[in-house]
Parts: structure tokens; C-alpha cells; sequence
């Protein structure tokens, strides 16, 4: 098994957030732009989380802590 690297997968996170904060709007209209704008954002809040998050190993267990302030 190859090497875990976790802050690279916290980059990757990172760069998917910045790429569904970035990704342009289709042309839809209604309903399905609704779902398609609610879908990027709920996209953008759970990369956004993970990549901000602090790790460790505990034992054999990957620990991420999420910060959830709001105020920086």
C-alpha cells in the first residue's frame, strides 16, 4: 500500500472547493438551477471543511478536527 499522505488530501479537498466555488453556472433556469446552485453549495461547504481541518493519529485512527467557528 502506497504511503497515506494527508496533508495532500486535505490539498485535494482544498482544490475541489475552489473548483465548485469557481465552476461556472449552466444554462438552466427554475428548478434545476435551484438544485444545481444548492448542490455547489452544499459541494463547496463539505470540501471546505475538510481541507480547513486540523489532523493527528490516534492509535490507528486518522482524527480531523473541524473548526466551526464562524468568526475566522
Amino acid at each position: 500500500m502506497a504511503k497515506f499522505d494527508v496533508d495532500a488530501m486535505l490539498e485535494r479537498y482544498a482544490e475541489r472547493a475552489r473548483a465548485v466555488r469557481d465552476r461556472p453556472l449552466p444554462p438552466v433556469a427554475g428548478e434545476e438551477r435551484r438544485k444545481f446552485i444548492s448542490q455547489a453549495e452544499a459541494d463547496f461547504t463539505d470540501f471546505a471543511l475538510i481541507a480547513n481541518a486540523a489532523w493527528e493519529i490516534d492509535d490507528t485512527h486518522l482524527v480531523l478536527r473541524i473548526p466551526l467557528n464562524t468568526q475566522g
